[in-house]
């Protein structure tokens, strides 16, 4: 059974004793989501879904009637500018006539794609909007019959893909509607029995250890709502259904455990021993799980215990542990994993990128000279150890620290250095294999674009040199394998540095 951990962690917006349409309630709640979209959607970590890599989760809002879905609209565009292109979040809206939108039992019923019955005015509004969408994505849709239901399968895909990070409801997608990558629902809407069911639901599809809960954001009170229809629906229709503990409670845990990490294993000092160093990971690991639950509390922000260098080295020796113990499965041919868990997902999540690497390059540059920056060199070592993805690159970022100069611009030279590096390596694989240059570049530049090295297909077969069908040995079979290997390290190892490959 997969937990669905619930948070009702909006109550910091209490409605005044004024209309809930009321604009100074409508920016409230605005101000609070932009204020905490990142925390609560972990739009600051990362995590891959079906060979791509994405930047956190996304979210929707339900609201309680159309009019209210077109005054949090209209706010969120007020409120977001100024804004730049990357730091504006990507927000949807979509309605149509509902009849009943809240049936006596409690059920929601699912709008259509009839929107005739809308007013004029909602129906040039909802024209607008998406008017709007289509500038933002490169679409052509509106509100006539087939450019509706042409607009809600497009809205539907991009949410599964996490390309769009919130859309403004009613009632739609909030029966139904499944997307690995929501982890958040905004509520300002009353919510009971099974429609609350089926709404909190969104959220809960499971994707890895990075989400395993979602999180629902209330700015109305549904506490005993919620219990309610926990207790009507019991294990039929909520099975899985459970409710984060207190704050407290895992802080607590959290805390104590922290104390004994320090204290145990003291940065500087060596894990001796098989049965310390499994204690160490279980240890560890359990205080990164705790992290994953704590990150959704507003409370969290800045209480963390470790301090950024204290978290990126215990994650170094962690890292450095996880390589031994494969190494030694690999070499034993037995299953050493046995009784140890690695928390690897939770890890990447914190990646560290190749700017933040850069700002430590420039900084060891400015301070060269100045003693300094032996320091800076050490912290550089530092972060890339503590990096899963960057650990297979760390001579080509060292090779790039010795030959940085004075007075280039940092990204510039570091653009030329990878560009010149993956030519050179590109060329010797060629070279060494009798591939086809212009088809394997074409290749691998493909490969770069779409963040996934494809190995089947007629694609690779057209870098392969021509050979006789009727070789001996499965010489072509064993020929294909080592390119592929040797193409997919290559990528592997360039993959992030000089192309983009967070969404």
């Amino acid at each position: 059974m997969n937990p669905f951990s619930i948070r009702n962690s909006g109550a910091s917006i209490k409605p005044r004793a004024i209309q809930l349409l009321d604009q100074r309630r409508i920016c409230d709640v605005v101000d609070y989501i932009l204020e905490h979209f990142d925390q609560k959607t972990r739009r600051n970590e990362h995590y891959t879904i079906k060979d791509r890599r994405l930047r956190g989760f996304n979210s929707l809002f339900a609201t309680a009637s159309i009019d209210a879905a077109r005054a949090y609209y209209n706010n969120f565009q007020l409120a977001q500018e100024g804004r730049t292109p990357d730091e504006k979040l990507k927000v949807g809206i979509i309605y149509s006539y509902a009849p009943n939108p809240d049936m006596e039992d409690g059920i929601l019923e699912e709008e259509g794609f009839e929107n005739g019955a809308l007013s004029m005015d909602h129906r040039t509004f909802l024209e607008d909007a998406i008017q709007d969408y289509n500038q933002m994505f490169g679409t052509s849709f509106d509100t006539s019959s087939d450019g509706f239901q042409n607009y809600y399968k497009d809205l539907s895909k991009r949410l599964k893909t996490r390309e769009i990070d919130l859309v403004i409801v009613v009632n739609m997608f909030l029966t139904g509607f499944d997307a690995t990558t929501l982890n958040t629902l905004w509520v300002d809407k009353n919510l009971r029995a099974h429609g609350l069911i089926q709404a909190f639901s969104r959220t809960n599809r499971i994707l890895n250890k990075v989400k395993t809960y979602g999180n629902i954001v209330s700015f109305r009170n549904l506490d005993d709502a919620t219990n309610d229809a926990i207790a009507l629906f019991g294990n039929k229709e909520a099975k899985g259904i459970v409710t984060l503990k207190p704050y407290v409670e895992y802080y607590q845990d959290y805390a104590d455990k922290v104390t004994g990490l320090v204290s145990d294993y003291p940065l500087g000092t060596q894990i001796i021993g098989e049965e310390a160093q499994k204690e160490f990971i279980a240890l560890f690991g359990a205080i990164l799980r705790l992290q994953n639950i704590l990150a959704s509390f507003d409370e969290f922000s800045g209480s963390q215990l470790l301090t950024d260098r204290q978290s990126q080295d215990y994650r170094g020796v962690y890292l450095d542990l996880y390589n031994e113990f494969r190494r030694g499965s690999e070499s034993e041919k037995e299953d050493i994993h046995d009784d140890v868990v690695f928390e690897i997902e939770l890890i990447k999540q914190v990646e560290i990128n190749v700017d933040y690497i850069l700002m430590l390059v420039q900084k060891y540059r400015d301070e060269r000279g100045d003693g300094d920056d032996k320091e800076v060199r050490a912290e550089i070592s530092r972060a890339v150890d503590a990096s899963p993805s960057l650990r297979s690159k760390k001579d080509l970022i060292e090779d790039f620290v010795d030959s940085i100069s004075l007075d280039s611009a940092v990204e510039e030279e570091w653009r030329t250095y990878i560009a010149h590096r993956q030519e050179a390596e590109l060329s010797d694989i060629i070279a060494a294999e009798g591939l086809k240059p212009e088809e394997t570049r074409q290749f691998i530049d493909r490969a770069f674009q779409d963040g996934n090295l494809r190995t089947s297909g007629t694609a690779i077969m057209k870098v392969l040199p021509p050979v006789s069908r009727f070789n001996k040995n499965g010489a072509h079979g064993t020929k294909k394998r080592r390119v592929v290997e040797r193409l997919t390290s290559y990528f592997d190892r360039f993959f992030g540095l000089s192309h983009r490959s967070d969404s």
